[in-house]
């Protein structure tokens, strides 16, 4: 074996993930694989979806050492640092990447990693793997796009890696090596449908603040829609999914290319549901038409805040009237509509957080998911805050999402304003209903939205230690 790859992501130990149950395959991970073996590179897959911390442990110990690549998110540092500990104390050469090492090169360097990947791994893996598995480790600085320690211990980092432009040439993620059959199986046994993921471009060409652009950089490079068709047809054959996950990360970016792709799916009389993320910028009612062709049932809209204010602090290039049109074209043509919400970013009053209620409410998108602004490493939203960050937890056992903000309004603050938010939103819903609600129903919200209300003002001046 040349490289095991694996991604330290265990479902059994997220309590979240285990009220939802909508798991995912390791795309990324899955992309490098045959992107190696077309290269004639022995390469496993360990797929810790469904695994143990204790089973991959003992995969480690017990099997013969070679180079182990390891994707690391925000999510997963914790589990990734122990892994890297392991794979060393039983002779593995290690390999970090995926969108966070690159932010934390030394710290990954100093808990166990031996090269770290920045951006897009393919071609990086595959210079780097001959010069890790002939320990030619005084060859490393000839490969673009990784940081490693020199021999007088000091992090040096490459050249940057350019993007891959023709990602129509790359080979389909190898699905094969991991049991897509375990994620529709508890997909149907959760929700009674099973869905898989599919991606048709990567990157994003966007500036929003608070994003991280660490392994496609700022770009849009868009697959051809009959070679997206292609493996959309295999996915069909192979695994019959009753819907799919488009997982790019704006969906709707071009026009003509959807136009395309719908043509494409129809002269193969291919339909099946699913779901994307799109922004509100980029649905009109020509596009809201083109999905619903499409038989996309749920589009999701990173509509952030309500307030015009906030929306320009991040530079989101949206306006809140775009994500209220983008909504009513979507609904026009029976498409559900998902909605990301965040609180807290930089300069957010009171007045924002008004806003951001009024705007849901008359809005009504059929779900909303709500968070507090935590400041991503590398991203000009962490270079903003950096010097009033802090964290209640060391480095190695924390993530980007514990981070606090001086001076920012308390936990406390933000749960009255979910409160406010869903009493608000719920409130309408029923006012718009054609059919009588009970009075003791709307007297019920009435008390949780004033309950609410007088939360945010007692809590308006507590703020982060």
């Amino acid at each position: 074996m040349d490289l095991l790859l694996t991604h330290g992501y265990f479902l059994y130990e997220d309590p979240k993930e285990l009220q939802i149950m909508k798991p995912y395959a390791p795309l990324g991970i899955l992309y490098l694989t045959s992107h190696l073996r077309a290269r004639h590179f022995d390469v496993e897959v360990f797929d810790s979806t469904f695994s143990s911390r204790e089973e991959l442990t003992r995969f480690l110990e017990t099997e013969k050492p070679a180079v182990l690549g390891i994707y690391a998110n925000l999510m997963t540092r914790g589990s990734v640092l122990q892994i890297l500990k392991t794979a060393k104390q039983a002779g593995w050469k290690t390999v970090a990447g995926g969108p966070e090492p690159g932010a934390y090169a030394e710290q990954y360097l100093q808990a166990g990693a031996d090269v770290v990947v920045i951006g897009e791994g393919e071609i990086t893996l595959e210079e780097l793997l001959p010069i890790l598995n002939h320990d030619q480790w005084e060859l490393l600085d000839r490969v673009r796009g990784i940081a490693f320690r020199t021999s007088d211990g000091a992090i040096h980092r490459t050249a940057a890696r350019p993007q891959i432009a023709e990602i129509d040439n790359q080979p389909w993620p190898c699905r094969e090596a991991v049991s897509i059959e375990s994620y529709l199986e508890t997909w149907r046994r959760h929700h009674r449908t099973g869905s898989v993921s599919i991606i048709t471009a990567r990157g994003c060409p966007y500036d929003c603040r608070w994003c991280s652009h660490a392994v496609f950089g700022k770009t849009h490079r868009r697959r051809r829609p009959v070679f997206i068709v292609d493996e959309l047809e295999a996915i069909l054959d192979r695994y019959s999914p009753d819907m799919l996950w488009i997982a790019d990360d704006v969906f709707t970016i071009h026009h003509g290319w959807l136009a395309e792709f719908r043509a494409e799916l129809s002269r193969r009389r291919i339909r099946i549901p699913f779901e994307c993320i799109s922004r509100a910028d980029r649905i009109n009612a020509h596009v809201a038409d083109l999905l619903a062709d499409l038989h996309c049932f749920r589009v999701w809209i990173g509509s952030e805040s309500g307030s015009q204010r906030m929306l320009d602090a991040m530079q989101r290039g949206v306006t809140v009237e775009e994500v209220q049109r983008a909504v009513e074209v979507c609904k026009e043509r029976g498409i559900e509509t998902g909605m990301f919400l965040m609180w807290g970013y930089e300069g957010e009053e009171l007045s924002d957080i008004e806003a951001t209620v009024s705007h849901v409410r008359r809005t009504q998108p059929d779900v909303f998911l709500t968070t507090v602004a935590y400041p991503i490493g590398g991203t000009p939203y962490f270079t903003e805050v950096a010097d009033r960050m802090t964290d209640p937890l060391p480095w190695a056992q924390s993530s980007d999402r514990n981070a606090r903000i001086r001076g920012r309004h308390s936990r406390r603050f933000y749960g009255n304003a979910d409160q406010l938010l869903k009493a608000e939103v719920e409130f309408e819903r029923l006012s718009r209903l054609k059919v009588p609600v009970s009075p003791s129903r709307l007297e019920e919200l009435s008390r949780r939205i004033e309950n609410a209300r007088e939360g945010l003002r007692v809590t308006f001046a507590e703020t982060e230690a």
